[in-house]
């Protein structure tokens, strides 16, 4: 498998048509390699356009939609962040390179135990991994500048724009399958945030998120 022609293929097929075009979330997915961080049996397609299952049913984003979660926060080196769904720990390790101390919780040890092995191959010390039920944030260390969810949510959980700092940013997938809105909401103020609509996706919901009633008639 030539990965290095892969990745160029991803940036050039996958990215650019998303509208990815930051020059460090580009230079990031070059230096970190997603093939170091997916499970063995699916390591040939690290850097297919696809979710990638892991363990317990869940999977991981496609490519695509990671580089524009990188990019749509923008994170600057000194930022607090927290991670909701550890997963296997690639976008942990891309968090991290960008920005200060990242806590990333899972509710799998499985899957703290695997980000811990391939995050030790980059060096990153700046990674604080916990398991544990992360569905209304990580409140022992909060406020953060930046809270990134990898799992969809059927509606807006209040608990995480209230765990922000002032002009903190959340990216988070609200809705339900097959078509979810991806969203960046932005702390303004004391009782203040913008929300801006970025494009759809279908990803499983985070484990223990509240499911919207449906009503029958």
């Amino acid at each position: 498998m030539n990965f290095e022609q892969a990745r160029y293929n991803m940036i050039k097929q996958q990215f650019r048509p998303w509208h990815v075009c930051d020059a460090q979330t580009l230079d990031l997915v070059t230096e970190i390699h997603r093939e170091d961080f997916i499970p063995a049996p699916y390591r040939n397609l690290a850097l297919a356009d696809i979710n990638i299952p892991l363990l317990h049913g869940q999977v991981t984003m496609a490519p695509k939609i990671e580089a524009r979660l990188l990019q749509s926060l923008a994170i600057q080196g000194n930022d607090q962040i927290l991670e909701i769904g550890t997963g296997c720990g690639y976008l942990t390790a891309l968090l991290a390179k960008l920005g200060g101390v990242v806590h990333s919780v899972d509710i799998y040890p499985e899957f703290t135990a695997m980000a811990a092995t391939a995050l030790k191959l980059y060096n990153l010390h700046n990674v604080v991994l916990h398991t544990g039920d992360a569905i209304n944030g990580w409140a022992v260390h909060a406020p953060y500048d930046v809270i990134a969810i990898t799992g969809s949510m059927p509606v807006l959980n209040d608990a995480f724009q209230l765990q922000l700092k002032t002009g903190g940013r959340l990216f988070m997938i609200i809705g339900t399958s097959p078509a979810m809105q991806v969203k960046l909401i932005r702390r303004l103020g004391e009782e203040e945030w913008s929300h801006e609509d970025l494009f759809e996706t279908d990803l499983p919901p985070l484990i223990g998120a509240i499911r919207q009633p449906t009503f029958n008639f």
